[in-house]
């Protein structure tokens, strides 16, 4: 299955725990240090997990929404920790956990009533998730069985279950696993990453019902803490989710074909160069107005299961150009919007 080729992704990219590293607060270094140790941790877990037979996706009893939301009691092993909450049960005390429970839900409601898609495998997989994994830990994690929560250190980040678009954007994640499995270097990396944006802002839109007009389209919002001036991790527009920050540095997403990162570090930039995509799916939101998740957000969805482990920036862009004129007609207002937008960020279909 193809799943075993997928590896460990978080939320967090890497270039904001490098420019973290290089702080003079050594509370701050020591942070970074320890959540990129937890990286480290976990994609050894995953190589290890990737030399083993594949393990079947936890079914859910009904082959529907279920979910198991486990405390790490903020340990890194054993996974997945103590039992907290489990499908129909009432709130607990910790909010963590419901916040997890609840993001889980919407995740999955989401995918259900938007694209008829029965969780991650598409065949009813229990949705799992660990909180307070870690002590402090500035991150989120899909393992590619479960996700990972951090609790942030209350001042560079908060909570990461507080957002629901970081969990939409690492459950996608998982979609992809059985989907394209967009191989996690360059280009397929950065679409990896791209369409998990996608997803994940849709899904936080879809919840709060708003349109194109009304969201904010940024990602990660509600886990910037206090001590930094960024308002977001990434944004879909164009401008930067943060400038000059004296902790996390500057935005580097280009949002342009001939400002892509073009080094070796972020796996290619993956975390990165997924601002061109974002980008263009905005301008196609945009142009087509009303709910983003009905036009634009089902041809990105369509073109998701159409690509292959290898896919690039091009290839994505004449798919979904493919998509919306098998969808809506050649020539049509959608079809048009797709080839204005991959134009917008230098890429022809």
């Amino acid at each position: 299955m193809q799943s075993s080729r997928t590896p460990f992704h978080c939320f967090v990219p890497p270039h904001i725990l490098d420019h973290m590293i290089e702080s003079p607060d050594p509370q701050i270094r020591r942070q970074a240090v320890d959540t990129i140790a937890v990286g480290a941790e976990a994609r050894a877990m995953r190589a290890t997990l990737r030399t083993l037979p594949i393990m079947a996706a936890i079914p859910s009893p009904a082959a529907t929404k279920y979910r198991l939301i486990y405390d790490m009691k903020q340990k890194r092993s054993p996974l997945p920790g103590k039992l907290a909450r489990s499908e129909g049960e009432r709130k607990v005390k910790d909010q963590a956990v419901n916040e997890a429970y609840n993001n889980a839900g919407h995740a999955y409601d989401f995918y259900k009533k938007v694209f008829n898609r029965n969780s991650i495998d598409d065949q009813g997989m229990a949705l799992i998730a660990c909180v307070h994994y870690g002590r402090r830990i500035n991150n989120a994690f899909w393992n590619g069985e479960q996700m990972l929560y951090g609790d942030g250190d209350g001042t560079i980040f908060v909570g990461f279950t507080k957002s629901l678009d970081v969990a939409g954007h690492e459950m996608t994640h998982g979609v992809l696993m059985y989907e394209c499995n967009l191989i996690y270097q360059g280009e397929p990396g950065a679409l990896n990453e791209h369409f998990a944006d996608v997803m994940g802002t849709l899904i936080e839109q879809w919840r709060r019902k708003e349109t194109v007009e009304q969201a904010n389209w940024l990602i990660g919002d509600e886990i910037m803490g206090p001590g930094v001036t960024a308002k977001a991790i990434r944004t879909m527009k164009a401008e930067r989710a943060y400038e000059n920050d004296p902790i996390l540095g500057t935005d580097p997403q280009p949002k342009h074909i001939k400002h892509k990162y073009t080094g070796q570090a972020d796996n290619g930039g993956v975390h990165i160069n997924s601002g061109i995509p974002n980008h263009a799916f905005y301008r196609v939101a945009i142009e087509l107005g009303g709910y983003a998740w009905e036009k634009a957000g089902s041809i990105w969805y369509k073109t998701m299961r159409k690509l292959h482990a290898k896919s690039n920036f091009q290839e994505a862009a004449q798919t979904t150009y493919l998509v919306a004129g098998a969808d809506y007609g050649r020539g049509s207002k959608e079809q048009k919007a797709v080839k204005a937008a991959w134009a917008a960020v230098g890429i022809y279909v």
